[in-house]
């Protein structure tokens, strides 16, 4: 049943990322083949936005060594849709790769703390902007569109909370660098609806507006759904949703992975709110994916509706 809740945003984008950060985080490697056809069915299911893979070096992500043969054979299947498909550059060599290969929106990802910077990049909190700087900037001349991740915008499992000015000072730096677009990140899923509507707030006090804002929830203790309604209701209208719920995260315990596009599209199917996408779709998407994977999808809508005795049809 659908039922308009005053005050929330007519209609949102869902920014699926399913692709890439779900399917780095799998022990195994998954088929390129495998890979090429979920994305070409996530992007027949409407999804304006399908994160295909990144260009990070292979010995770091194993999972995505095969980026440019995955782009290669999504141009040949879906042309100039699959150029304008995101794909993470974490520096210049990975910028390198896209324009190689004609694409069109590439994305930095940075940390709002000091410890998880040098875990993942391998560089200091300001050693990773000097490195971004010339990666953004080159993209931006060649006409690419520009997204910024932030990841631990909520809490570090090494620094613990982290204070919410330190967090919009990392992310207006994205920004003013030249990201369009920069998605929070609940890297560990510790963020509760409150914490939420104050860091929308912070950035406003800041001068970032909405439009300019997405968030990205894991859902490690169970809050992401009431962490993206508390969005809805500051304004946010970009989400970042994994198909099946893939993905997690190496250091929080007992991480459930990112929030599942299914259980995104079904609250907002019942709050009225449009996104264009086929629910059914996309959950036969993640069924099929699941059986890839030889796992059950950890999402509560794909094992609702694609599991045998599961509700006959969404209403999508």
């Amino acid at each position: 049943m659908t039922s308009a809740e005053e005050g929330l945003p007519a209609e949102v984008t869902v920014y699926e990322v399913g692709a890439r950060d779900g399917l780095q985080n799998e022990q195994v490697v998954v088929p390129v083949e495998v890979k090429a056809e979920m994305v070409t069915r996530l992007h027949a299911a409407g999804l304006p936005a399908v994160e295909a893979t990144s260009f990070v070096h292979p010995k770091w992500v194993p999972q995505l060594a095969d980026a440019a043969e995955l782009m290669g054979l999504l141009v040949e299947r879906l042309g100039d849709a699959a150029r304008r498909m995101p794909v993470l550059v974490p520096n210049e060599r990975g910028l390198d790769r896209a324009l190689d290969l004609g694409l069109e929106h590439v994305a930095v990802f940075g940390s709002a703390t000091e410890t998880f910077a040098q875990r993942n990049l391998n560089r200091s909190y300001d050693e990773q902007f000097a490195m971004f700087e010339p990666t953004v900037r080159r993209a931006r001349e060649a006409g690419l569109t520009v997204r910024g991740y932030l990841s631990m915008c909520f809490g570090d499992p090494w620094e613990g909370a982290v204070p919410l000015d330190q967090v919009v000072r990392a992310g207006v730096r994205l920004l003013e660098m030249g990201a369009g677009q920069l998605s929070l990140g609940d890297t560990i899923g510790v963020g509760t609806a409150g914490h939420v509507k104050a860091l929308v707030a912070a950035f406003a006090e800041a001068g970032v507006g909405v439009d300019r804002l997405a968030m990205h929830f894991h859902d490690t203790y169970g809050q992401a759904l009431a962490n993206t309604h508390a969005a809805l209701q500051a304004g946010i209208t970009t989400f970042d949703a994994s198909a099946g719920g893939l993905g997690g995260c190496p250091y929080a315990r007992s991480a459930t992975g990112n929030l599942a596009t299914e259980d995104l599209l079904w609250m907002l199917q019942g709050l009225g709110v449009r996104t264009g996408v086929d629910l059914d779709a996309v959950v036969a998407t993640s069924a099929w994916m699941a059986g890839q994977l030889g796992r059950p999808s950890p999402s509560a809508v794909v094992r609702a509706l694609a599991e045998p005795g599961g509700l006959a049809e969404s209403g999508a």
